[in-house]
């Protein structure tokens, strides 16, 4: 089994190719990858003509770039219905290869329905609406959430079966309780979630709202849940998810990679790393070596806010540059795949634009640590037993620190997908020949985030699965 490249995804070729490659075929989960076979030459300016549409455009990215649409009919819809999804292309695609939930909020009349009819007519037959008014739920301040909500969460939990690309809820969503309801459904049918708001001017007046809500709320009953919308409710953590085919595709990529590597004699060589001292001559399987995967919908993380108690997540989440990444889709570049003892991840090459959404002060572990910033940019694709994902971004910095100190072994190894480079004690990593680009949206995680071993078969060639979040 070798590494090689992901046909549904754009890539960046090398000045140097490999000498021989190997391609994990289209045809979706569970497809083995199979080799590379030579193209003839394109006459003319066909092999021109092929590359096209998978070059991206070089630009000087500024915050305000966030705040333009690629598309006219964002001209042409009121700006309080101007949102990425709706109105930029390459969000749109995205969000149509994923599976999103979005979660509208806000008081009683300030526009959260006619938000919900405007993703309605973008998405058609991939969008499914689930408003609280059907159901007779009566916005207020509750001691407890009503019974009526578990016929809601009954159709919410039928459309998440069936995989509808884009599921709303339109409520208030003002009770945090209610909400880590929604967040557990989410998790468990591997969905992503978006919050969304109103952006009409009366959405907090409540002397306007009192005239427009259908339940004919007072004054005083809409102050009552004023507080609890007016800030915003911020994620465990920040970062870019994965569409679902290029989660799939970067598993399968990421599953060829360490077939292929414990497959080589340099490997086995070095495989005293990760054996157990006292059973050193166990066959290694690194498939099931790192027993923890992250859920189905990768991601790369930016910043831990931790539901805004962590330093710096409220700074964090008030940056312009972070309130209109919110909900865009990007294209992350992946330059290396790597593995140590701990952990197995992706090596993620930010661009100006990306890097615009970076903190400061993650590229170090010890605080006299100078690096590049996005040093730490990467996808975790698996943990050994007892190890948490944070440390994959831990041993990317650690590869880095390597690399600029010129620390890492004269043998480099070119295999299927690039070249290999061992940095000792078990630190392996594979520069990619064709860099890698995948789809994903900025947004915020917002469940429990725990990880458990993943059951089943620990046969070598099983696949790359996903755990439960729990």
């Amino acid at each position: 089994m070798r590494i090689g490249r992901l046909p549904p995804c754009r890539r960046r070729a090398s000045a140097r190719p490999p000498r021989r490659g190997y391609e994990i075929a289209a045809g979706g989960p569970g497809t083995e990858p199979r080799p590379l076979r030579s193209a003839p030459a394109a006459p003319g300016g066909a092999a021109l003509a092929m590359n096209r549409g998978v070059t991206r455009k070089s630009h000087t990215f500024l915050p305000k770039i966030f705040r333009k649409m690629s598309t006219q009919s964002s001209k042409e819809r009121p700006e309080n219905l101007q949102f990425p999804f709706l109105d930029d292309d390459t969000t749109m695609s995205t969000v149509k290869e994923s599976k999103t939930l979005f979660i509208i909020r806000g008081l009683p009349g300030s526009g959260k329905s006619t938000l919900a009819q405007a993703i309605q007519d973008q998405y058609k037959d991939a969008c499914k609406v689930i408003s609280a008014d059907t159901y007779k739920i009566t916005p207020a301040i509750r001691s407890s959430i009503p019974e009526d909500y578990s016929k809601l969460d009954e159709d919410l939990v039928d459309y998440c079966k069936r995989d509808i690309s884009v599921v709303v809820v339109d409520d208030t969503h003002h009770e945090r309780e209610r909400l880590d309801q929604l967040f557990d459904i989410a998790d468990k049918y591997q969905y992503k979630v978006l919050f969304v708001e109103p952006k009409t001017p009366w959405k907090m007046d409540c002397l306007q709202l009192k005239d427009k809500n259908q339940w004919k709320l007072s004054v005083e009953d809409l102050k009552k849940m004023k507080p609890s919308l007016e800030k915003d409710f911020l994620p465990l953590y920040y970062g870019w998810f994965l569409s679902k085919k290029s989660s799939e595709n970067l598993r399968k990529t990421g599953k060829a990679f360490l077939d292929e590597l414990g497959s080589l004699k340099v490997f086995k060589k070095e495989s005293k790393y990760f054996l157990p001292a006292e059973d050193p001559k166990v066959k290694l399987d690194l498939t099931s070596y790192f027993v923890k995967r992250p859920p189905s919908v990768l991601h790369c993380t930016t910043k831990f806010t931790d539901f805004g108690k962590a330093m710096g997540a409220d700074e964090y989440a008030q940056q312009e540059v972070v309130k209109a990444s919110y909900g865009k889709a990007f294209t992350l570049t992946i330059s290396a795949l790597f593995l140590t003892t701990k952990t197995a991840g992706a090596r993620v090459e930010l661009s100006e634009q990306e890097l615009l959404l970076w903190p400061g002060d993650v590229d170090k572990i010890l605080p006299t640590d100078n690096l590049p910033k996005g040093s730490r940019a990467h996808i975790t694709l698996g943990c050994a037993s007892g190890i948490e994902p944070v440390q994959t971004g831990i041993d990317l910095l650690e590869f880095v620190k390597l690399e600029k100190a010129g620390t890492k072994d004269d043998e480099i190894e070119e295999i299927g997908g690039g070249k290999l480079q061992y940095f000792g004690n078990g630190m392996w990593m594979l520069l990619l020949s064709k860099k890698i680009e995948v789809k994903a949206i900025f947004s915020g995680y917002y469940g429990k985030g725990k990880l458990v071993p993943t059951q089943g078969s620990n046969k070598r060639g099983s696949a790359f699965n996903p755990c439960t979040i729990i």
